[in-house]
């Protein structure tokens, strides 16, 4: 496990972090993973999907149901995630069945798990010190293990997994994640950094050599792509998925 914890910490990308984690993970019987962040919770929102820190190794077919159709909104272990911290056993399901607590809706999102082979498991919920922020990892037992035989795994290993994943969720919000829809180039991300940086318009477009139309169109497009109003929105929300200042490969 030292070695692992040594390598997870000097992976430079959220791809190899993401594809060693898997991996080890693996070997303990979770086959499949979803880990979940988000810096925009408000009330009873988790913020708009696009803006999710989201990595996982389902299928597409399983992630189309529980993301696309918003399952997640409804799934148990992510409310039980939202509302403690810690690490708790798939079994507790068994005990909300048992005593009448589950919704309707939470029974449906139990039924369509169990029918892509997703019955047994694990939930971390990370440690946050924002109100605004919440992540978790959801660690799905290998297809034929029992909730029994996974609960056997983790007596023994548990405070292993427990830390590598805590480790594992500590390097993820230090490296640039960028969704499919929230991508800056080159030229929006350095007209933010300059904006961060406390520089006026006239400022920023000395020092990248543009007119102030052209460096304002360039913010005006990274906040298009952002999905944010205002400038400072950009800059914060580019700061919370690592674009600002980042090095080029």
């Amino acid at each position: 496990m030292k070695s692992y914890l040594h390598r997870l910490a000097n992976y430079q990308s959220v791809q190899d972090l993401w594809e060693a984690h898997t991996a080890k993970m693996a070997e303990f019987g979770f086959d499949r993973l979803i880990y979940g962040f988000t810096h925009y919770r408000s009330g009873t929102s988790l913020g708009d999907p696009e803006d999710f820190v989201i990595l996982t190794n389902h299928n597409q077919d399983y992630m189309n149901v529980f993301i696309g159709e918003q399952h997640y909104l409804h799934a148990p272990m992510v409310n039980w995630a939202l509302a403690n911290e810690g690490v708790c056993s798939w079994s507790v399901i068994a005990d909300m069945r048992e005593s009448g607590t589950l919704t309707p809706a939470e029974m449906r999102v139990l039924a369509s798990n169990a029918s892509m082979g997703v019955k047994a498991g694990y939930t971390i919920s990370f440690k946050s010190i924002s109100a605004r922020s919440a992540g978790a990892i959801a660690l799905t037992a290998r297809e034929g293990m029992s909730q029994d035989e996974i609960d056997a795994v983790w007596d023994e290993h548990g405070n292993d997994i427990q830390l590598m994943n805590n480790i594992a969720h500590l390097k993820i919000l230090t490296l640039p994640y960028v969704s499919p829809k929230r991508v800056l180039t080159r030229r929006q991300r350095e007209a933010l950094e300059w904006v961060g940086d406390g520089k006026t318009m006239q400022d920023i477009a000395v020092l990248m050599g543009l007119t102030s139309a052209t460096v304002e169109k360039h913010l005006r497009l990274a906040r298009e792509a952002l999905a944010v109003e205002t400038t400072a929105q950009a800059v914060l929300k580019a700061a919370f998925a690592n674009q600002m200042f980042i090095l080029e490969a």
